[in-house]
């Protein structure tokens, strides 16, 4: 296209995610002219994003311009894309919630910001502000594409998709890349060298082929050579975090014979088999994080004071490309040069063996008629299997959303594989009833326990 995108941020007060994502779209010569609109209801956090697109512009010498807004209408007016990264309730009050009343039950969990009852309440705040963006922009840029990170990632797509289903949206997500790049590293092989393709739902997908080009153009299976490494005890190799040793996915391997793209700290509590109560044997087996998202939480808040002073007193800031899809859907849709990545949307029948309405993740194309999901077919049965378990939960979260049932919230819970596996039904409605009493006015009104009842 001709002249310069408008990017609308929502949700900029994640700096140095935005950073990431605007510094990899300044980088590229058709967008480096952009407009960068930046919205978020925190001023100073949206001041300190301000400076930061400022000085990545003068740092990079580039002719994109940035503006700031508190007013969501006004940033998203005339957009031609719009990244979404905010998280409803923050980590206090609401995910230190999801984390302590669970705790009560003697349910314990890992991230809680997908699946089970902390990823069912994340999903109950955080949609309808999704949708406040959807109306919005129909109102103020009905074409433009929605570039979508928020979690939970699956109950936002399907959510969106089912209100409002003109809206052109992905989520997006970065493990299918980066589980990819962790395996290479695994096996020390370039990344470069690897060639593979998944599919599946969010934070579940599975690698249906990871194969490594040979000098002679034809490629090998890796599997073996992963289930090896593993039994082997040569993987998986340490990572970036000590606490997350990822043993949990190598297991998995073994049993279902498909590496999963989301980490081992999400899949241990996205099925039944690993925290359980009274087997402490394999928490440590495996290495499982228990209360990991509340310690990174702290660590990160701890990790910014230092870096929003520097970067304020900063002449220059350092841009080196991220992982993220962002930059190159932005870049294919404005220029036609065509791209392919991984995201989740309406499932519309990609997937055979999956309900024609969930969210699925796949491999797409990106080109100047937009994203275009690719055809899988049926998956494997025992992945079919085990996603459907997840779906389930989903399924039942965007039903209580889309019909104001709060009936529909229990159902999800009663549903969760982890959920299920430790509490009994008693528990799990009390439950139920002690997180809507404690989340109290981040939920939608519906969804609110009576106020005569909270105050007691």
């Amino acid at each position: 296209m001709a002249g310069n995108p408008k990017i609308t941020f929502i949700g900029a007060g994640s700096t140095v995610f935005m950073k990431n994502i605007i510094g990899d779209v300044l980088q590229r010569p058709a967008l480096s002219g952009a407009t960068i609109a930046l919205m978020d209801l925190n001023p100073q956090r949206l001041e300190e994003s301000a400076i930061v697109v400022n000085k990545l512009i003068s740092t990079l010498g580039v002719k994109a311009k940035a503006e700031t807004y508190s007013d969501q209408r006004k940033a998203l007016s005339g957009a031609d894309f719009v990244v979404v990264a905010f998280q409803i309730g923050g980590y206090e009050p609401c995910t230190v919630t999801d984390f302590e009343v669970p705790k009560k039950y003697g349910l314990r969990q890992t991230i809680a910001d997908t699946l089970g009852v902390g990823g069912i309440m994340r999903g109950l705040r955080t949609v309808p502000h999704l949708w406040k963006v959807c109306e919005d922009m129909l109102a103020v840029c009905p074409e433009a594409i929605m570039l979508q990170y928020v979690n939970p990632m699956a109950i936002n797509t399907w959510a969106i998709s089912e209100k409002y289903p003109t809206i052109r949206q992905v989520g997006l997500c970065h493990s299918v890349q980066g589980t990819a790049m962790e395996l290479a590293h695994d096996l020390d092989i370039p990344y470069e060298e690897i060639r593979y393709r998944a599919a599946g739902i969010n934070h579940m997908a599975f690698y249906l082929k990871f194969e490594h080009r040979q000098a002679d153009g034809s490629y090998r299976n890796l599997y073996p050579d992963l289930l090896r490494a593993y039994r082997e005890g040569r993987a998986p190799k340490p990572g970036w975090n000590p606490r997350c040793p990822n043993k949990v996915r190598y297991e998995m391997l073994t049993r279902l014979g498909y590496f999963v793209t989301e980490s081992s700290e999400h899949f241990a509590e996205y099925t039944p088999y690993f925290i359980k109560e009274g087997r402490e044997d394999l928490i440590e087996k495996f290495g499982i994080p228990l209360d990991e998202y509340p310690k990174r939480c702290i660590e990160q808040i701890e990790r910014w004071k230092g870096q929003a002073e520097a970067y304020r007193s900063a002449d220059k800031i350092e841009v080196t490309p991220s992982k993220e899809y962002a930059s190159s859907i932005i870049n294919s849709v404005w220029t036609g040069e065509p791209s392919v990545i991984y995201g989740n949307l309406r499932n519309n029948g990609c997937i055979t063996s999956l309900p024609e309405n969930c969210a699925a993740e796949v491999p797409c194309l990106v080109d100047a008629s937009g994203i275009q999901p690719t055809f899988i077919g049926d998956l494997p049965p025992q992945l079919t299997a085990l996603m459907r378990t997840n779906i389930n939960v989903q399924e039942l979260t965007v039903q209580a959303l889309m019909t104001e049932n709060r009936e529909h919230i229990y159902h999800a819970a009663m549903m969760d594989p982890h959920t299920a596996a430790e509490l009994d039904l008693d528990q799990i409605w009390s439950l139920v009833d002690d997180l809507l009493a404690a989340h109290g006015d981040w939920l939608p009104e519906w969804a609110r326990t009576n106020r005569k009842v909270q105050a007691a």
